[in-house]
């Protein structure tokens, strides 16, 4: 009689074809998956921006009013204000400004206890551009503290829509201290207490324009050559006014 069963030696080889296929297909699995994220996290900030559409249809090309970071009351609780509160009556849709890529970070989290995501702590895993949006005076806030003058904006008054961020995912890669070495550009990766980074996608991130088109961008060149203001000012344009020295610190 023959005998069916695995020597030890056959059964290590077969082993070691599994341990090597699985070496070549997890990567590629995770990158599959990764890439179904930032895909849709682009197809969800493409309705976003159409939803500021339709708000500037019924707000004769008024943009919304500007509100950021607000914690007091957070993301959820009646009282609390974002940009994405006025968009909800043409986003039907509150999760739709929950990014795939969302795991939120050390600052939001300290903010707002328990929030594992930017969304849950502000409503938004999206950065508001604020030179792009309308201040209005004791109205307009970010990090619950009041805006002390007013600034308009409408949809005509920006130069180049097709260039202009409007909104960005809070998170890019480049902002990590690996890239933004000594926390110098971008004052995300810094030392405690100003921490803000956490890695969301390891490719890039997603921008929606003022024509209410998103784009998926992977490098800092594209993010500081994007227009931040009405009247034409790149992200990284000096200025000398701004904490940051450019634009990004006034603008972002």
């Amino acid at each position: 009689m023959k005998r069916s069963a695995f020597t030890l030696i056959e059964l290590l080889v077969v082993i070691a074809i599994i341990a090597i296929l699985a070496a070549i297909l997890f990567p590629v699995y995770s990158r599959a998956k990764a890439s179904a994220k930032n895909i849709k996290e682009v197809v969800q900030a493409r309705e976003i921006g159409m939803a500021v559409s339709m708000y500037l249809v019924d707000y004769d090309d008024t943009m919304p009013i500007f509100y950021a970071y607000n914690s007091d009351p957070p993301a959820g609780v009646e009282g609390h204000k974002g940009v994405e509160v006025l968009l909800f009556p043409y986003t039907k849709s509150e999760p739709i400004f929950l990014s795939p890529n969302d795991v939120g970070g050390p600052f939001a989290s300290i903010d707002v206890p328990g929030a594992t995501t930017y969304w849950q702590a502000y409503g938004s895993s999206y950065r508001f551009t604020q030179c792009m949006f309308s201040i209005v005076a004791g109205e307009s806030s970010q990090n619950n503290t009041l805006y002390d003058f007013s600034r308009i904006v409408t949809s005509t008054m920006i130069q180049f829509p097709a260039e202009s961020r409007m909104m960005r995912v809070e998170m890019f890669p480049f902002f990590s201290r690996k890239v933004d070495i000594d926390c110098a550009r971008y004052f995300y990766d810094c030392d405690p207490p100003y921490n803000y980074y956490r890695t969301w996608s390891d490719i890039g991130g997603t921008v929606i324009y003022a024509d209410s088109h998103a784009k998926f961008i992977t490098g800092p060149g594209q993010f500081d050559a994007q227009y931040v203001s009405p009247d034409g000012h790149r992200s990284g344009d000096e200025n000398p006014d701004s904490w940051t020295g450019d634009w990004y610190g006034v603008c972002d």
